[in-house]
C-alpha cells in the first residue's frame, strides 16, 4: 500500500469533529492491557511465546542456514532437502527462501513531519530476519568490554540503513537500551548513552588467581603448613564455583527473559551475543586438596533455556568478548600459581616447613586450568548456537566481521514447513534432522522441539501472544498494516487554546497511583482508513470495530500508565467518502507525571486483526 498523505487542516479539524458522533464504545470492550499487553520492565519480561505447533494444522516451521565457506548459499530449492523427526523422514508441506532486502539505489529519506510529529509509514522494506545485540558485562572482563563496545559504535556507524537491530545489556538484570530501529545513527546514540557504559561484573572476579597467589604466598612465608595452605585455595575455589553458579543463574534468566520478549515478535530473531565467559562445566581441579569438590556441569540448564530460544525462532549468535586468547605462562605480566605438589609437613608436632618444592611457581598448572576452563567456555557457546540454529564466533578479533556475517547469513535462509507423523501432543522432545543433498556445505538449525499443546502453556511452550501485546510490546518493531501519523502535545499547549479537549476524570488506567503532580498529554492520531476493514449495513452505514491504545513506559522499561478503548466506528455513506479521501482522525489523551518515557501507540483492528503501532519519546515538564 502506498503512503497515504496526511492532511492536517481546517478540513481535517472540521472532520475531527464531525466524527465525535460517529465513534461509539463498543458494547464489548478489548482485553486491557493490564493483562493483554507487555509492560513490565526488560528483567521481568512477559511469559509470551510463539506457538512452536500450530494449532491448526499441527505444523512444525524450521529455519535453515546453508552456508559454504562461511557465506549464505541462495537459489536452493525444495528437492535439495530432506528433514526427519525422530529418524523419520517427513514430507515437506511448505517451503520458502528468505533474502536480504536489496538496498535502495539511493538513501531513503524520512517523511518531512511537523514538530511533535511521527509516523510508522516504513522507509525501508520490510526485512526478512530481525536482529539483537547483547552486551554481556556479566561475564565480560571490564576491559573487554570497552573493547567491544568502541568497536561495535564504529560498526554501527557503518552499519547499511533498513537493517533492523535493537541493543540490550546485561548486568545484574537485562535492560532494553535500544528498542528495534533501523536507523545506524540512533544506535551509536545509544551505544554512547550512560547505561551501556562497561561496568564491573559484580560476579567475574577477575583477581581471583592472583589473590590466592599473593595469599598463599604470605602464607607460606610466614610458615604455615601445607594443609593451611591448600585450606585457603580450596576456600578460594569454593567462592569462585559459588561466583560461576550465580553468573550461569542469572545470565540464563535473562536468556530466557528475551526469548519470552522476542517470541511475541513474529519471524526469525538473530541474537548476537558478546560474552567473555560462560562455562558449560566446572572440571575437577588437580591443584586442590579435593578435586572433585567445586565441579559443576550446567549442561542441562544450559538445553533448556537453549530449547526455549529455538521454540521462539531466535537464532543465537555467541561471540567471544576477549577475542584470540593466549596461555598464562605467555603472559609475562602474571605470577604463575604456587605449586603444593611435593610440600612436607614437619612429623605433626605443630611446626611446620615448606620445601623448595612447594614454593616453586607453576606454569604448567596455570595453563592447563586455564585450557580446560576455555574449552567448557566454548563448549557452552557451540551447545547454545547449534541448539538454536546459530553460529559461534571464538578465538577472532574479528568483532565487526562476525557481527556482519551474523546479520547477512542470518537474513538469508529457508523455512520448511512439515506436519509430524500422527502423534499425540506428548510433550516430549522430538529431534529434528535437516540433510541436504549437496556436499560440503552447513547447515544451522533447531534441532528439535517439545510437542506441547500450544492452548495448554508451559515453561518450555509459553501462551502465544495476542496482537494486540505483540503492537504495544517496549521496543519492539513499529506494526505496519495499519498505517497513521501521531502528534503528541501537553493539553496546556497553544494548538488547544481553542479547542475544548476531553476532562472526563482521570486520563489512563493508572492515574491514580500515579506520585505526585501528573500533566496531561494530548495524541492526535491521523490514520489511513484503508487499512481498516469496514463492513457495510443494510442501511449503509460502514462500521468497523477498532482498539486504541497508548502505553507509556519509563527509561527503566516500567509501565507508567496506559489506556485501552474499544470503539465501534460508524460512517454514513458521504463520511465515509469523506474519510476515505482523507484520513481518520482520533484523539485521546494520557496523564503521566514529570519526566521521560517512551510512549507506545498502536491501532487494532479486531475484525480484521490488523494492526499499526508507534514508539515515540516523549518528556513532560511542569507547566
Amino acid at each position: 500500500m502506498p503512503p497515504f498523505r496526511f492532511i492536517v487542516s481546517l478540513a481535517l479539524a472540521c472532520l475531527l469533529a464531525s466524527m465525535h458522533a460517529a465513534l461509539v464504545h463498543s458494547q464489548t470492550p478489548p482485553a486491557q492491557p493490564a493483562q493483554s499487553s507487555s509492560a513490565t520492565p526488560a528483567a521481568q519480561l512477559p511469559a509470551q511465546s510463539a506457538a512452536v505447533l500450530k494449532t491448526s494444522a499441527n505444523l512444525v516451521l524450521v529455519d535453515v542456514v546453508v552456508t559454504n565457506r562461511g557465506n549464505a548459499m541462495h537459489g536452493l530449492d525444495k528437492s535439495h532437502f530432506r528433514i526427519l523427526e525422530d529418524g523419520r523422514e517427513q514430507a515437506i508441506s511448505s517451503f520458502d527462501e528468505h533474502r536480504p532486502a536489496p538496498l535502495p539505489s539511493t538513501p531513503a529519506k524520512p517523511l518531512a513531519l511537523p514538530p511533535n510529529t511521527w509516523t510508522n509509514i516504513p522507509i525501508y522494506p520490510p526485512a526478512m530476519a530481525v536482529n539483537v545485540l547483547l552486551l554481556d558485562a556479566l561475564n565480560t572482563p571490564i576491559a573487554n568490554q570497552m573493547d567491544v563496545r568502541r568497536r561495535m559504535v564504529d560498526y554501527m556507524g557503518k552499519l547499511p540503513p533498513g537493517t533492523p537491530l535493537a541493543i540490550f545489556t546485561l548486568s545484574t538484570r537485562l535492560r532494553l537500551i535500544e528498542g528495534f530501529t533501523t536507523d545506524p545513527a540512533q544506535l551509536v546514540e545509544a551505544l554512547k548513552n550512560r547505561k551501556a557504559t562497561p561496568q564491573a561484573s559484580v560476579l567475574l572476579d577477575t583477581q581471583t588467581s592472583s589473590d590466592l597467589d599473593s595469599i598463599t604466598g604470605d602464607m607460606a612465608t610466614m610458615g604455615a603448613n601445607s594443609e593451611a595452605v591448600s585450606g585457603m585455595q580450596q576456600f578460594m575455589a569454593d567462592i569462585a564455583a559459588f561466583q560461576t553458579d550465580q553468573r550461569v543463574r542469572m545470565t540464563l534468566d535473562a536468556m530466557q527473559q528475551l526469548a519470552r520478549y522476542l517470541s511475541a515478535i513474529p519471524g526469525r530473531k538473530n541474537l548476537i551475543w558478546f560474552s567473555g565467559s560462560f562455562p558449560i562445566e566446572l572440571a575437577p581441579d588437580g591443584t586442590l586438596e579435593d578435586p572433585f569438590e567445586a565441579m559443576r556441569s550446567y549442561a542441562e540448564q544450559i538445553e533448556e533455556t537453549s530449547n526455549l530460544l529455538s521454540a521462539a525462532r531466535v537464532a543465537v549468535y555467541p561471540v567471544d568478548a576477549r577475542g584470540l586468547l593466549t596461555l598464562p605462562s605467555a603472559d609475562v605480566s602474571k605470577t604463575p600459581t604456587t605449586n603444593l605438589m611435593g610440600a612436607t609437613t614437619n612429623g605433626g608436632r605443630g611446626g611446620s616447613r615448606q620445601s623448595a618444592v612447594a614454593n616453586r611457581p607453576s606454569p604448567a598448572n596455570d595453563d592447563m586450568k586455564f585450557m580446560q576452563q576455555t574449552m567448557a567456555e566454548e563448549a557452552s557457546m557451540k551447545q547454545i548456537a547449534e541448539a538454536t540454529g546459530g553460529q559461534e564466533y571464538i578465538n577472532t578479533n574479528g568483532f565487526q566481521e562476525a557481527v556482519s556475517r551474523a546479520i547477512a547469513n542470518g537474513s538469508s535462509y529457508y523455512t520448511i514447513g512439515y506436519v509430524p507423523d500422527p502423534h499425540k501432543l506428548d510433550g516430549r522432545f522430538h529431534r529434528i534432522d535437516v540433510r541436504l543433498d549437496i556436499d560440503g556445505d552447513k547447515l544451522a538449525y533447531r534441532r528439535g522441539y517439545f510437542a506441547d499443546s500450544s492452548d495448554n502453556p508451559s515453561a518450555r511452550n509459553p501462551a502465544k501472544a495476542s496482537l494486540v501485546t505483540v503492537a504495544t510490546l517496549h521496543g519492539a518493531p513499529p506494526a505496519t498494516q495499519i498505517l497513521f501519523q501521531a502528534r503528541v502535545l501537553p493539553a496546556t499547549a497553544p494548538q488547544f487554546q481553542a479547542v475544548k479537549l476531553p476532562n472526563d476524570g482521570p486520563a489512563g488506567e493508572m492515574t491514580a497511583s500515579l506520585k505526585g503532580q501528573v500533566f496531561r498529554s494530548i495524541v492526535d492520531l491521523t490514520i489511513d482508513p484503508r487499512g481498516i476493514a469496514f463492513e457495510q449495513s443494510t442501511q449503509g452505514v460502514h462500521q468497523a470495530q477498532v482498539e486504541f491504545v497508548l502505553v507509556a513506559y519509563d527509561a527503566e522499561g516500567r509501565r507508567v500508565n496506559f489506556i485501552d478503548r474499544g470503539f465501534q466506528i460508524n460512517l454514513r455513506p458521504g463520511q465515509f467518502e469523506q474519510t476515505m479521501d482523507t484520513a481518520l482522525p482520533i484523539r485521546m489523551a494520557l496523564d503521566l507525571p514529570k519526566g521521560q518515557f517512551s510512549l507506545r501507540i498502536a491501532v487494532h483492528d479486531l475484525a480484521a486483526g490488523r494492526a499499526g503501532s508507534l514508539e515515540v519519546p516523549v518528556t513532560v515538564a511542569a507547566n
